[in-house]
């Protein structure tokens, strides 16, 4: 009997051995399963936007080493930037480059970085503000499982049109292009009597050559590697607002990383965020200078017509503030700027 019982012991044993050599087996084949890192956005391949996601890639790969791959889609071939979300969310991508439009649907709160014309007058102010908020938003974007590896900057917004425009009324029959995604935004031109046509972006150009759109509010590196330019070769130039975005990457991909890995992948965005910083200035500037030589012609905007538009953008302060930004960011935004300002007198 005792034989019996020790035998079946052994047995049981044995095959609970089985089992768990079996589970390290498959941890052991898991845990060796190359980690993979997809990558979508809007801008176009080989730009200064492309090239630091290649160098913060390569840096990562080889600190994560096991055959990581890190795949980078341009061009906006993964979707528009509401569709990247999406895939985000779903697993499909695990990190992306994206402005305003994107992030917005993941923290509501960034479009106080760019959905506020005429309030920015300088990259300095934009820098001191992102200074002070960022914290906070980047806290936001972690609680909804996303992990902010650096800000960017993409110039500065100013209107292209098929014939030359100065002040709002010149809009007022216009076709304007507005970005999908955004129906605060096109209420308010709307109820301003301006003409929304919405868009995604790579549908921009052949509304302009079939004269569906006639105003393209864009940045001038968008301009110039989209060929708006072609067909509104009138530029005024104010500086609308700035263009600002942002490189995520899910939190369920960053705490798979070993810790060396990780390191390596903070250190390489914060040198691409001073890369971008210090390029932004010449960015517009070397777009516009090559769009001007294939004859684009640029406006400066006057004093009075900056004062009109800057009257025109606080009349309706109370649609933008609690719809397109929220209440609390809107106010914090005003505030940081008058204290900035009062610095600077």
């Amino acid at each position: 009997m005792n034989a019996i019982i020790t035998c079946k012991t052994v047995m049981r044993f044995l095959r609970v051995i089985g089992i768990i050599a079996a589970l390290g087996f498959c941890a052991q084949a898991y845990a060796a399963k190359p980690l993979i890192i997809k990558v979508a956005t809007v801008t176009p391949k080989g730009s200064i936007y492309h090239r630091v996601l290649q160098d913060i890639g390569e840096k990562w790969r080889k600190a994560q080493g096991d055959n990581a791959r890190f795949i980078i889609y341009t061009d906006g071939s993964q979707g528009t930037e509401s569709e990247t979300v999406r895939r985000l969310r779903i697993g499909q991508l695990q990190a992306s480059l994206l402005t305003v439009s994107g992030l917005m649907e993941i923290v509501p709160s960034v479009t106080a970085l760019q959905f506020m014309p005429s309030t920015f007058r300088n990259w300095r102010e934009v820098d001191y503000v992102l200074e002070n908020i960022r914290g906070d938003m980047e806290k936001e974007f972690e609680d909804r499982g996303y992990k902010v590896l650096l800000w960017g900057m993409g110039g500065w917004v100013q209107f292209f049109s098929t014939k030359p425009r100065m002040l709002p009324e010149d809009y007022k029959d216009a076709k304007i292009f507005a970005w999908a995604g955004t129906k605060d935004q096109q209420a308010m031109m709307i109820s301003l009597g301006f003409n929304p046509v919405v868009l995604d972006l790579p549908d921009l150009l052949p509304a302009l050559q079939t004269g569906m759109v006639d105003v393209v509010p864009v940045a001038p590196m968008w301009a110039l590697t989209g060929q708006f330019y072609r067909y509104a070769p009138h530029m005024l130039k104010m500086n609308w607002v700035p263009i600002v975005g942002a490189t995520v990457l899910s939190m369920k991909t960053w705490n798979a990383m070993r810790p060396e890995a990780r390191a390596a992948m903070t250190e390489a965005a914060a040198e691409a965020e001073e890369e971008l910083r210090s390029y932004r200035e010449e960015l517009d500037g070397n777009a516009i200078r090559a769009m001007e030589e294939r004859g684009l012609t640029v406006y400066e905007a006057t004093a009075d017509a900056e004062k009109t538009w800057t009257d025109l953008v606080e009349s309706v302060w109370p649609m933008i503030r609690g719809t397109m930004v929220p209440r609390d960011t809107f106010d914090r935004v005003h505030q940081l700027l008058a204290q900035y300002r009062a610095t600077q007198q």
